[in-house]
């Protein structure tokens, strides 16, 4: 997949469209998908003007941001605001989802914004921040964050250019106009973005290096997860590339870099290979996994886990290409307390153990 209109033409395979990193369960993907059959006594009129009488709630200006992205074909191929719709034209449009009937409120809640600029903001998520409002968590979210801390610029919105989950800390980008999130959202679903990673597993990761390539899709019995499934089951192409950093004997600190970017992918793939994330309850991080149970061993995970609830996840370093000036931009933010925390814990231990 190397192009706009590669990953716009597996639309017409895949519905559940741009839904990296979702929170969890019944969160809605960050694009809407669009298609219309052009009826047989339609008269001639402008691509833009057409969509635009067509979609509920969409400007003409947004109509010809999307075109002028590559967000539009018609019979298979990108089109032009300007093109002439004719009968039986098949068009198909990709537009940012807009939460409709729930008003994102502002909220003063601190955020640690790394890097701003008039096209792009990228901000260092905390560990239990939802990134946007959902079922269950209509206040406290990094959106309503963002209305509070734009408040003065009315004009600008906050667009997501991806997600991270809930309890993984680290770096976001976002997009301040329709044209920076366009281009950037573009270079997530083409996979040109950079994405760096790091992660406590449980076990002693025996290779150096690795790769997981291993397609993933819902979970067969349990709707609120993700497994390996088959492509011919429905299970979606997914690959991560994993490299050891330090051992602790019982766990093991690694760096995952992703080839594409699917729910809880880090997560699922480090498990299906014997090495769940530390302290990850939803995938059987968050018991001791190896190690054995000893009343001392036992204190001292359990200490680990208090001192960071969450699984040992944390979106180190992000890197793409600003959308108007084509500078290849790169950004790194460090391991957040909780997870420095529990690392030196456990050189600590290991230390101890092996004296």
């Amino acid at each position: 997949m190397n192009s706009a209109q590669d990953w716009l033409t597996t639309m017409d395979i895949d519905d559940d469209f741009l839904d990296d990193e979702l929170e969890g369960f019944g969160e809605q993907p960050l694009f809407e998908h669009f298609r219309f059959t052009v009826d047989r006594g339609q008269g001639p009129i402008r691509l833009d003007r057409y969509l635009t009488a067509r979609l509920e709630d969409t400007s003409r200006s947004r109509v010809q941001i999307a075109a002028a992205s590559d967000y539009i074909l018609v019979n298979g191929r990108v089109e032009r605001s300007n093109y002439i719709v004719r009968p039986l034209d098949e068009i198909s449009i990709v537009l940012p989802y807009r939460r409709r009937g729930l008003e994102i409120l502002a909220e003063d809640i601190p955020i640690d914004v790394v890097y701003e600029d008039d096209q792009l903001m990228v901000i260092n998520k905390s560990a239990g921040m939802v990134v946007h409002p959902g079922h269950g968590n209509y206040t406290g979210t990094l959106l309503n964050a963002l209305k509070y801390y734009l408040k003065d610029a009315p004009d600008v919105e906050a667009i997501l250019a991806h997600r991270i989950d809930k309890n993984t800390s680290g770096l976001l980008l976002v997009g301040k106009t329709e044209e920076a999130h366009a281009a950037l959202a573009a270079q997530f679903y083409v996979h040109s973005t950079k994405r760096v990673y790091q992660a406590l597993v449980w076990g002693n990761v025996q290779e150096d290096e690795g790769t997981v390539n291993a397609p993933l899709g819902r979970h067969p019995k349990d709707r609120l997860c993700f497994a390996v499934v088959p492509e011919e089951k429905g299970g979606r192409h997914a690959v991560t590339h994993y490299k050891v950093i330090e051992r602790f004997g019982y766990v093991t600190l690694i760096e995952c870099r992703l080839e594409t970017g699917r729910t809880h992918q880090i997560r699922v793939h480090m498990d299906s290979i014997g090495h769940p994330l530390f302290n990850d309850d939803r995938y059987g991080g968050s018991r001791i996994v190896k190690g054995l149970a000893f009343s001392k061993y036992r204190r001292f995970v359990d200490h680990c886990f208090s001192i960071m609830p969450r699984q040992a996840l944390h979106a180190r370093m992000i890197g793409f290409v600003h959308p108007v000036t084509k500078e290849e931009m790169s950004f790194e933010q460090e391991l957040p307390p909780d997870f420095a925390q529990v690392l030196e814990k456990w050189r600590n231990y290991t230390v101890k153990r092996e004296s």
